[in-house]
C-alpha cells in the first residue's frame, strides 16, 4: 500500500523542479518552435515536450509500476491500476504569449479513481496539492471552498473552444444564462489553474466541454479534497474522461450550476 502523503509531497516537489525549468525557458521563448497538433490554435513547443520528459523520468521512480497518460506521449500510454495523468505545461497559449497564467498539473489515479494531485502555479509561487482523505492545500497553507449564498454571488470560471464549434450555440447560451445570474465570468486559459482556484475559494464554479483528461485530472483531487464537487454535464461521474466536467464549491450552488449547463446543452 503506497503512502499518499508521501507520495503527494515528493510529487509537489518534482513538479516545482518542473516548473523551474518552464520559467527558466519563458525569458528567451523562441516562438519559431511552435508545432501544431492538427489545428492552428492547438499548439505545442520543445518547452511541453521536455517538461514531460522531466516529470515522466522523476515519476518512473517515484513509483516505478504506475503507468502513464500524458498530453504529449513522450512515453508509453499503456494502462496499469496505478497512473500517472501529466499536463506539463497546461496553458501553452498562455505561455507562448507571456501571459503569466500557465501550469504544471500531475495527478496520480488508482483504479479509474483519483488519489492525489499537484498543480504548480510557477508565476505565483502557489503549488496545490491534495490527497484522498488528506485535505487539500497551498504551499502550506489548507484550503476550502468558497460559501456563497446563491450562484447569483458566484463567480464563474470556463474555457473558450478554439476548435469543434458544434456545439458553440448551446454553449454561448450557457454564457448568456451565467452571465445574468453569477457575479461574473472568467477565462483564465488554464483549466488546472481554474479548478485550483475552485478549491482555493477564488472562483465559486469551473466548467468545460472538450476538455482532456490530463487537464482536470490533478485539480479534481485537490477540489474534492477541498470540499467541493464534481460532476460531467448530465450530473453524473463521467469527467474525467468524458471531455466535460462541471467543478464548484458544491451544495445547492452545484446543482443549480450544474441544471442550467444541462438545459442548454442537451436541449
Amino acid at each position: 500500500m503506497i503512502n499518499l502523503q508521501k507520495i503527494t509531497l515528493k510529487m509537489a516537489s518534482i513538479v516545482d523542479d518542473a516548473g523551474k525549468f518552464i520559467q527558466q525557458e519563458v525569458r528567451n521563448f523562441d516562438k519559431s518552435k511552435i508545432e501544431f497538433k492538427g489545428h492552428e490554435s492547438n499548439m505545442v513547443s520543445y518547452v511541453d515536450k521536455e517538461t514531460e520528459k522531466l516529470l515522466v523520468d522523476a515519476l518512473s521512480k517515484l513509483v516505478p509500476e504506475a503507468g502513464f497518460i500524458t498530453e504529449e506521449e513522450t512515453v508509453l500510454q499503456e494502462t496499469k491500476d496505478l497512473m500517472w495523468i501529466i499536463d506539463p505545461l497546461d496553458g501553452t497559449n498562455n505561455f507562448m504569449h507571456k501571459v503569466p497564467i500557465y501550469s504544471c498539473s500531475v495527478g496520480l489515479m488508482r483504479e479509474g479513481k483519483m488519489v492525489a494531485g499537484v498543480v504548480l502555479d510557477p508565476n505565483r509561487d502557489e503549488c496545490f496539492y491534495g490527497f484522498k482523505g488528506g485535505g487539500a492545500w497551498c504551499n502550506d497553507t489548507k484550503i476550502y471552498v468558497s460559501e456563497p449564498p446563491s450562484l447569483s454571488k458566484c463567480m464563474i470560471a470556463t474555457g473558450i473552444p478554439f476548435y469543434d464549434f458544434e456545439k458553440l450555440d448551446a454553449y454561448i447560451n450557457i454564457l448568456k444564462k451565467l452571465m445574468k445570474n453569477s457575479h461574473g465570468l472568467r477565462r483564465c486559459g488554464s483549466a488546472a489553474i481554474d479548478m485550483a482556484w475552485v478549491a482555493a475559494g477564488r472562483f465559486d464554479g469551473y466548467f468545460e466541454y472538450n476538455i482532456n483528461s490530463y487537464d482536470i485530472a490533478a485539480g479534481c483531487i485537490i477540489l474534492q479534497e477541498a470540499g467541493g464537487k464534481v460532476t460531467d454535464f448530465r450530473g453524473g461521474n463521467d469527467y474525467i474522461f468524458g471531455r466535460n466536467i462541471v467543478a464548484s464549491c458544491g451544495g445547492d450552488i452545484h446543482q443549480e450550476f450544474q441544471k442550467i449547463v444541462q438545459s442548454e446543452w442537451y436541449s
